[in-house]
């Protein structure tokens, strides 16, 4: 029965990790291969810490045998490390004490969800971001790409722009945006396509 409630906080676990994450704006985090580890990544932990413990012989062959085990692909943002340990902690907390998993499970979604709420009261409120979006971590956002013959001000004022660049040959202006919420990227695109001089607008949503 206490191997069961285990697996059954395991697995609740790794879905409502899953969901705060997507639910925040990590896109990465809906792909099959991560689903899937979000899912087994605390279950082997915590086979493997039950297997191994109490039996200092088979503690170090396992921890030979893991080591030869690695990440195939790169770990391409700090918040991803940080979700594997996560997960491979509550694997470990599941074969001492359930308690422990279901604080530490609790406690991350509710850090996730509270980072997320101080960005938006930040924009909301002081009109700045509390923290950068990032395009070195694999985390995909909204974008738009604009081509206008004329230069537009409230696109160069805007706190999403990511680079203006000017071709004199053909006296186009390229803006390049990004936008971590789908809706705002909406409403953005139907306020400029009133705009004059605007000759192309790319829309790429995630």
């Amino acid at each position: 029965m206490e191997i069961l409630t285990s697996i059954l906080i395991i697995f609740i676990g790794g879905f409502f990790m899953r969901l705060s994450l997507i639910s925040a704006g990590q896109a990465w985090a809906k792909t099959y291969g991560q689903t899937v580890s979000f899912f087994l990544l605390p279950i082997i932990t915590h086979i493997i810490t039950k297997v191994i413990y109490g039996n200092i012989a088979l503690s170090l062959g396992m921890i030979g045998a893991l080591s030869i085990v690695r990440f195939r692909h790169p770990v391409k943002s700090a918040l991803e490390l940080i979700t594997y340990f996560n997960l491979i902690t509550i694997g470990i907390a599941t074969s001492v004490n359930n308690i422990y998993a279901l604080l530490l499970l609790i406690l991350t979604i509710v850090t996730i969800f509270f980072i997320k709420f101080l960005q938006k009261y930040f924009i909301k409120k002081r009109k700045e971001p509390f923290y950068n979006l990032s395009f070195t971590e694999g985390i995909e956002y909204n974008k738009i790409e604009i081509i206008s013959y004329n230069k537009i001000e409230e696109i160069e004022k805007n706190k999403n722009l990511k680079s203006a660049i000017y071709d004199s040959n053909s006296n186009e202006f390229l803006y390049r945006m990004s936008f971590e919420n789908r809706q705002e990227l909406k409403e953005f695109k139907d306020k400029i396509e009133k705009l004059n001089g605007i000759s192309k607008l790319d829309v790429h949503y995630v």
